[in-house]
């Protein structure tokens, strides 16, 4: 049998060509989106605040204001101890001297205040007066989010990030790591990163004080849609790192007819959607950097069309064409 160069004949063409539009058309659809300027940014950290001076500034006093309920005490005099509430003027009534304006006074001042009129009532030759603050709706902290019973919390006494957040129950399982604390103070929210690691969660457990919300934000979902085993929604993990290999083995792995090679990583920033191209080889082999998935990413994996006409039962075709092929070669 002589062997000599195949030359496709009209006949043969046409088959040939009838059989590789059957294939494209057994295949799945390409994604065809845009695709954003190569130096758009993957990875958009939360940068956690690392100013000392808004991590742990000086305590600032504590101001008596309508609503705080006071104990009033005079050091070596255990008859008297009067319970009085501040009133809507900023005023209270006290044993003796009646009517005193307290609001808008420190503690240190209210009981020099308070002292001195003892004194020049000539009720109290030199009173020591202490005040303590027994309730009040002015001095808490606002713990909100994802923890397991969220409240206002007193800070009359010094306060910390961890108990603060001990005293509401703990963190869910859903919560984020990186902890939001807005303080009217401050122009900017204060970003903590608890971390994972105890000595990393102790530099993070900084003071809290009155009037700052505390905000354990949701960790969030991510999605993993097209030619991989098990598309659908996944959380992100609240004590690590997300990355795009993590999410794809989550969602076990890519199929046979993906296109891993081009990839496309979907974010939205605001309203507007940007979209970036990866390649999974590269990622693998450390020639790409392996990207950090953040809440609402959409990973998309799009499929090869003659892979997927393959899985779909086009191997019969492909094998048709094959022998076909060789029959015309081999005359």
């Amino acid at each position: 049998m002589a062997y000599h160069m195949f030359i496709a004949k009209p006949r043969t063409t046409f088959l040939l060509l009838s059989l590789l539009l059957l294939l494209t058309a057994t295949a799945r659809g390409q994604y065809a989106g845009g695709t954003v300027p190569p130096n758009t940014p993957i990875n958009v950290p939360n940068t956690p605040t690392t100013d000392t001076a808004v991590l742990y500034p000086q305590r600032p006093a504590i101001v008596l204001e309508p609503g705080d309920q006071l104990a009033v005490h005079i050091l070596g005099v255990n008859d008297f101890s009067p319970i009085v509430r501040i009133a809507p003027d900023g005023t209270a009534s006290l044993p003796y001297i009646n009517v005193v304006h307290l609001g808008g006074l420190s503690i240190s001042e209210a009981e020099q205040l308070i002292a001195s009129d003892f004194k020049n009532g000539g009720f109290y030759k030199d009173p020591q007066v202490n005040i303590i603050i027994t309730e009040s709706i002015n001095h808490t902290i606002s713990v909100l989010g994802e923890v397991k019973n969220p409240m206002m919390i007193p800070a009359i006494t010094q306060r910390y990030l961890l108990d603060v957040l001990t005293a509401t129950g703990g963190l869910n399982t859903t919560a984020s790591h990186s902890i939001t604390i807005l303080r009217p103070s401050e122009p900017q929210p204060i970003v903590v990163d608890l971390g994972i690691d105890p000595a990393k969660s102790a530099a993070a457990n900084i003071p809290v004080f009155a009037r700052d919300t505390v905000i354990v934000p949701r960790a969030g979902s991510y999605y993993v849609l097209g030619a991989t085993h098990s598309q659908g929604a996944y959380p992100l993990q609240p004590n690590a790192p997300t990355t795009l290999l993590h999410a794809i083995s989550q969602a076990g792995g890519p199929m046979f007819d993906s296109e891993s090679n081009h990839i496309v990583l979907i974010r939205t920033e605001g309203n507007e959607r940007k979209q970036v191209k990866l390649n999974l080889s590269r990622i693998i082999k450390g020639k790409a950097p392996d990207p950090i998935l953040e809440a609402e990413d959409v990973v998309y994996i799009p499929s090869s069309s003659m892979r997927a006409a393959i899985k779909s039962g086009g191997i019969s075709i492909a094998v048709a064409i094959a022998s076909l092929a060789a029959y015309y070669v081999i005359q």
